[in-house]
């Protein structure tokens, strides 16, 4: 398959090594050239970790967003969710109609890429636009960082991940399980949204680790040394809201640790999912990753506008109470100076503004 992979970060560069070992044919595209540079001056994007140590060589590394997508057969974006509504819009300017896959979509991405292709679309003069396939993974396929230029480490690859589209997202669908074979479909994108866990990981260590973070800039482990027993019994409350948003949309999600057992970033032979603190901190995967450098990492401008800003309208269109992730969105913003409820995924950016519950689930095409 030709395989237009937006985005040479870290995920990007895990998804080229992965499907040009499966025999797909991989043009690596990355707005910023400087990016590309180790990629283009080798030809090659070098890795090692669990899929081995090696060069995987696309077929194509261009900063041309028309080049990369020029006889593709899909679009896997695996961009930051800040960049979501950018390359939608961009990817509207050229009337592109190419199955879009999000790896991963992390919360309301499909939606908000489905608005924001179609408001530019409307801008450029189209009445009527018609949408690309829209599908979304909940998480990332790997556990990867980019810790030398031109390589790739990739520290886990997610042994399942939930898949859902927007309506009239089959082509879209077909694709992304013909490409992930471990992806396993769910009802809607609802269920993609509210399993993505970065959300319930990443928030409430980052509030109360901001002082070890500033003091340390980030020198200690997240998942182990940050992952004390307070910190995770708020991880526990936010992911008590988070599944009580789910089974008021009619889905019984698996408690973040046993998600995580699920993919693969907790050990199978933890026994006690409850346990939080021991469960994640067991994970192999995640054990050496390093808490944020500071209050502008990702864990911070990703989690807190991208992950609690929709997660927070899409329980107010649910009808629940989420004063958890309320009391997190307000100490993030407080601590930051970010004013994440405004610029992050808003219910307007994912367009559900004013939706109840029956109004969100005929929007991502399920039954009430």
């Amino acid at each position: 398959m030709r395989v237009a992979v937006l985005g040479a970060g870290a995920g990007g560069a895990a998804a080229c090594v992965e499907l040009t070992q499966a025999g797909h044919e991989v043009r690596l595209w990355n707005r910023s050239a400087q990016t590309l540079l180790p990629f283009i001056g080798t030809g090659v994007v070098q890795h090692e970790g669990v899929l081995g140590e090696g060069e995987a060589r696309p077929v194509l590394i261009t900063d041309r967003l028309a080049t990369a997508i020029d006889g593709a057969d899909v679009i896997l974006v695996c961009l930051p969710t800040l960049s979501h509504v950018s390359i939608a819009t961009e990817l509207a300017s050229l009337d592109a109609r190419l199955p879009v896959v999000l790896n991963p979509g992390h919360t309301g991405g499909a939606l908000e890429f489905a608005t924001a292709y179609a408001a530019a679309r409307r801008a450029a003069g189209d009445t009527a636009p018609v949408l690309p396939p829209i599908a979304e993974f909940n998480t990332l396929t790997y556990v990867c960082r980019k810790l030398r230029p031109g390589v790739v480490t990739i520290t886990g690859r997610a042994r399942l991940v939930r898949l859902a589209a927007l309506p009239g997202g089959e082509a879209a669908l077909s694709l992304a399980r013909a490409l992930f074979p471990s992806a396993v479909r769910v009802p809607d994108v609802l269920y993609t949204s509210l399993a993505n866990l970065n959300m319930t990981l990443h928030a409430p260590g980052a509030i109360l680790g901001a002082a070890w973070v500033e003091a340390t800039r980030g020198d200690f482990t997240f998942y182990v040394q940050g992952m004390t027993p307070g910190v995770a019994r708020v991880m526990a409350a936010l992911d008590a809201e988070r599944r009580a948003v789910g089974r008021a949309f009619g889905h019984e999600l698996l408690g973040v640790a046993a998600e995580m057992q699920q993919v693969g970033t907790v050990e199978a032979s933890v026994t006690d999912t409850d346990d939080l603190a021991a469960a994640i901190a067991s994970g192999e995967a995640n054990r050496r990753i390093r808490a944020p450098d500071s209050l502008s990492h990702r864990y911070y401008r990703e989690d807190f506008g991208h992950g609690l800003v929709p997660f927070i309208a899409i329980a107010r269109a649910a009808g629940i109470e989420t004063p958890v992730a309320s009391a997190l969105l307000s100490l993030g913003e407080t601590l930051t100076g970010e004013p994440f409820s405004t610029v992050g995924r808003t219910a307007a950016s994912m367009g559900i503004e004013g939706l109840d519950r029956e109004g969100l689930l005929a929007r991502v095409g399920a039954a009430g």
